[in-house]
């Protein structure tokens, strides 16, 4: 239980409430436990009507009112406990899953690497659900019982101790089989909980890689796999429905013993005379009252079972540190950046690497000028530009901008002013607007400049409805140079100090390429570019172009003297200019 202590501090939000849902708790229970003594002295009235022959008589009906009248009391303060216990977890589900997700998106770049998406889904769902129903029915119905517990019991005591204690003989056998069933309940519902997210993981790979799926055919595949994953979540479901069947039972079991032995004793006193009808009436009503609290108790610890199992998960994730973050060495009185690039023998390794991704990297990159990244797949490229907006942190050396170490600089002043686009674009399911104006608030009237630049003006005039034409997910209704020049014009739209281009126009044909690349070279005057490719006319016009090779840069230069030199670099540009010369002809 001790992972549900951490909300607390979301309680404590919302604590006025709290507390009149409590007092509606304490109201209900008043009005409701001197029903059973209107109802002994109704009978009581009845069976002295019924000798008298007078049958119906004003005491019988002023009994019979107060019943319904507070019936109808109880019932209103059952009411307002639900719209403030209730409504309160539901407020609470509300903080934690933002907060959850709050807490994510400060996570390193690092940390979803290795976290199946799938698996997160089903925290910020599932688990989060659970931990609800802990804070709602958890805390409603304990509050409820314990309360009813204790009238009910000191109600019973006063009118017969003896009959009272015959009747508790079977309750104390109802703790030890709760305590030992909601142990196996916990244990079970943590193994269902995870092979949720792996079911959840299945689910989204295959939606997310649909058109894999069918190009390789391979849907009957994922089907049995799926099924295989459904059968053991079934059998998990299973197993656990099993834990819970026993609860219920022998809590019905255990309260039908206690109804046995007050009938019993209760009638041989009633036969004594020592007791009115009614007065073993009353009593089996309050007995009958206590049934609910039993269940309630069982069920309630069953929903903290799996409720602390589901923010033992939660916890998990809550409380993984981001390896990048603000720190004390964060310098807040930088509020801008001007884009002067400097690594001082960098070098990077990323975690259960055996090699180095990058080796002492030694480069400066004026303000103003664009920096051009050529090398074979795999020699470093990306991991040396996602080290800028510190995707990554550098192991050993140090990357400056403007002078400063870039783990000095806030966060978010160093990446509003870095315009990334990854090799991997990614759009949304929104408008294309929506799209380009991501990183801005607002900005309307700069999307057309935006996307003339980027070359996507001409073809989103094409489309049914201009800017507000809807696209799949992840853009899956643009080819992949439309998603490409989408992403650009996203990028330009904040104006960036750092424009970083990473393979971005790979899918884009030779001439829009040099369209979109003069008209950058316009629009980032004064500021600093960087562009990975592997065509050799992207980085041609670039002020410095350098080569990676197994994390190192090997040779750097102009074009030129890069084709003079006749080492990599000059490679790939004659194959090149032999492709280009094959395709003519």
């Amino acid at each position: 239980m001790k992972p549900l202590l951490r909300l607390l501090p979301y309680l404590a939000r919302y604590k006025k409430t709290l507390i009149v849902g409590i007092l509606t708790v304490v109201g209900s229970n008043l009005f409701s436990i001197v029903q059973p003594l209107f109802l002994g002295y109704a009978i009581d009235e009845l069976k002295a009507g019924m000798e008298s022959k007078t049958y119906i008589t004003s005491d019988l009906l002023l009994w019979a009112g107060l019943i319904v009248g507070f019936s109808v009391i109880a019932g209103f303060f059952t009411f307002l406990t639900r719209q403030t216990i209730i409504v309160v977890s539901r407020h609470t589900e509300f903080d934690l899953r933002n907060d959850f997700l709050s807490h994510l998106q400060k996570l390193s770049y690092s940390y979803f690497q290795n976290k199946p998406t799938g698996d997160l889904m089903a925290h910020a769902t599932n688990d989060i659900s659970s931990v609800r129903n802990v804070l709602g029915p958890g805390i409603m119905y304990p509050s409820d019982t314990i309360l009813t517990f204790v009238l009910v019991l000191t109600m019973m005591l006063t009118r017969d101790w003896q009959l009272t204690l015959l009747a508790l003989i079977p309750m104390p056998l109802v703790s030890i089989v709760v305590y030992r069933v909601s142990k196996v309940i916990h244990d079970r519902f943590t193994e269902r909980q995870e092979l949720f997210s792996r079911l959840t993981t299945r689910a989204q790979e295959n939606l997310s890689g649909i058109r894999v799926i069918k190009s390789y055919v391979r849907e009957a595949f994922e089907i049995d796999e799926f099924r295989k994953l459904s059968w053991d979540y079934l059998k998990k479901n299973l197993v656990l429905a099993k834990a819970q069947s026993l609860l219920w039972p022998l809590m019905f079991l255990l309260v039908g013993c206690s109804i046995v032995l007050t009938m019993y004793f209760g009638g041989l006193r009633v036969i004594d005379g020592r007791m009115t009808i009614g007065t073993l009436s009353a009593f089996m009503s309050y007995l009958l009252m206590l049934i609910w609290p039993m269940i309630a108790f069982g069920w309630v610890l069953n929903l903290l079972q799996q409720g602390a199992a589901s923010m033992g998960r939660l916890g998990a994730i809550l409380d993984s540190i981001p390896e990048i973050r603000d720190t004390v060495q964060t310098n807040h009185s930088l509020t801008e950046i001007e884009g002067r690039i400097e690594f001082r023998s960098v070098s990077f390794t990323h975690k259960n690497a055996n090699q180095p991704a990058l080796q002492d990297i030694d480069l400066k990159i004026e303000k103003g000028t664009t920096l051009a990244i050529v090398g074979y797949t795999g020699s470093g490229k990306t991991t040396m530009v996602n080290l800028l907006p510190r995707l990554y942190d550098v192991t050993e050396g140090q990357l400056l901008i403007d002078g400063n170490d870039v783990r000095s600089i806030p966060l978010t002043v160093l990446r509003s002013n870095i315009g990334y686009v990854p090799q991997e674009t990614f759009l949304f399911s929104d408008t294309i607007a929506d799209n380009i104006r991501y990183g801005l608030d607002n900005g309307d009237s700069s999307i057309q400049q935006a996307s003339e630049i980027s070359q996507i003006h001409k073809d989103v005039n094409d489309f049914p409805k201009q800017y507000d034409t809807m696209i799949g997910e992840r853009g899956i209704t643009l080819s992949g140079g439309q998603k490409q020049r989408t992403s650009i014009a996203r990028a330009i739209m904040r104006e960036p100090k750092i424009l970083i281009l990473d393979d971005a126009l790979s899918s884009v044909d030779t001439y829009t390429e040099e369209e979109i690349l003069r008209r950058l070279k316009s629009f980032m005057e004064g500021r600093t570019s960087i562009i990975i490719s592997h065509r050799i006319s992207t980085v041609k016009d670039a002020d410095l172009i350098v080569v990676l090779d197994k994390g190192q840069i090997v040779e750097r230069g102009s074009h030129e003297e890069l084709v003079a030199q006749g080492g990599i670099y000059a490679d790939l540009h004659q194959k090149q200019l032999l492709e280009k010369e094959l395709e003519s002809m």
